[in-house]
């Protein structure tokens, strides 16, 4: 097969969108004809049945995913020079926010399998400054969170789950119990960004928590830190999800197992279709987490990533590198440290194409051409 039958996207929205249109086109005309953009009743309504999704007590809408970070730290009252532990291998928002605030990113080593922040790197980088941890549940399953809060729990940190690419996974625990991504440290934070799992039309983004006291003071802190309008308590921030992301994104939310299913059925048939190669490792499914899939995400063990990538290119295959340049090695956040794993990665990772909407068809043709470009 030397031809797509049809252009190939690494997130097919269009197809996605022509599904669930009469429900989407419904819920968006509703917002416009109520004229209600800002703080509409969908507003409310998303985020009450995103909270019974997530079985939480709390779900704090925003107006995008770098903002829920920058949200939960500033509620959570980090100061100047306080040191807020996350891994390097990430994209920038992560660290991002830390630096904004004035705090200090301290930025450690990932697991080779999982390639999410390896529990034992955050126990060694913890200073008497230290004050939280961001785990980031990388391209769709969960950091070692049961390790994670006994760190947090030992050393009296906070726990900022960056959960942006891995809502609706499970994190199962050691006695069986499984709590939903986002929901087991002092904050969850999620991105809605088009092409996440659950992504909306433009930006969006949430918090989550079962602090009450916390959940009032993020609300707080994202409109302008007022609790009553034109009182401010406390400096505050203006973010917002808008009316008609929240309307779409309550539509989508009822799809969102259904979303996973088709991910992980993506990754069942390429796990299937490169068993046979040596030289790669394909995405490692942790055994205390589910994985929905955001990204799949391999390993080439030849360093022939780049000519590979320009193979499939050629046949109109898309692919991504996340992440080509680590953290650490970036000018804005460069650290000193010894960082293998985080660096074999960046040089050797390859993303390619996941959605809902894939035909037989068009991954047969991926997988085809993937094999025929690794040998």
């Amino acid at each position: 097969m030397n031809k797509a039958v049809k252009e190939i996207r690494m997130v097919d929205l269009k197809l996605q969108y022509l599904r669930l249109k009469n429900e989407i086109d419904a819920a968006m005309a509703e917002v416009v004809n109520s004229t209600q953009f800002i703080k509409g009743p969908q507003v409310k309504s998303f985020e009450n049945n995103l909270a019974a999704y997530l079985s939480c007590n709390h779900v704090i809408g925003c107006a995008n995913g770098t903002d829920s970070l920058q949200i939960a730290m500033m509620a959570l009252g980090l100061k100047e020079g306080d040191e807020v532990i996350t891994a390097s291998f990430t994209y920038v928002a992560t660290a991002e926010v830390i630096a904004l605030l004035k705090l200090k990113p301290v930025l450690v080593e990932v697991n080779p399998d999982t390639f999410t922040i390896d529990p034992s790197a955050i126990e060694a980088a913890i200073t008497p400054k230290t004050k939280a941890i961001v785990p980031v549940h990388l391209f769709g399953q969960c950091a070692d969170m049961e390790a994670i809060m006994k760190i947090a729990a030992k050393h009296n940190l906070y726990v900022i789950e960056d959960n942006a690419q891995a809502i609706g996974a499970d994190y199962i625990f050691t006695d069986g119990e499984k709590k939903k991504s986002g929901t087991i440290g002092t904050v969850g934070s999620t991105s809605f960004f088009p092409s996440k799992n659950l992504g909306c039309y433009g930006d969006g983004g949430a918090l989550n928590t079962d602090d009450e006291a916390l959940a009032g003071k993020m609300r707080m802190v994202a409109n302008h830190g007022q609790r009553v309008q034109y009182v401010h308590d406390e400096i505050g921030v203006n973010s917002r999800l808008d009316t008609l992301q929240a309307a779409v994104l309550d539509v989508k939310l009822k799809y969102l197992n259904d979303f996973a299913a088709r991910r992980i059925a993506v990754a069942d048939f390429y796990d299937s279709a490169f068993l046979d190669l040596k030289n790669i490792q394909t995405p490692v499914r942790a055994k205390n987490s589910t994985h929905v899939f955001h990204q799949y995400t391999l390993l080439l063990k030849d360093g022939k990533r780049d000519e590979v990538r320009k193979k499939l290119e050629a046949k109109g295959i898309p692919s991504m590198i996340y992440y080509p340049i680590p953290l650490h090695k970036q000018k804005a956040y460069k650290t000193e440290g010894n960082f293998p794993v985080t660096e074999e990665l960046c040089k050797n990772v390859l993303s390619l194409p996941i959605h809902t909407e894939f035909e037989k068809e068009e991954l047969n043709f991926i997988a085809e051409n993937f094999i025929l470009a690794i040998q």
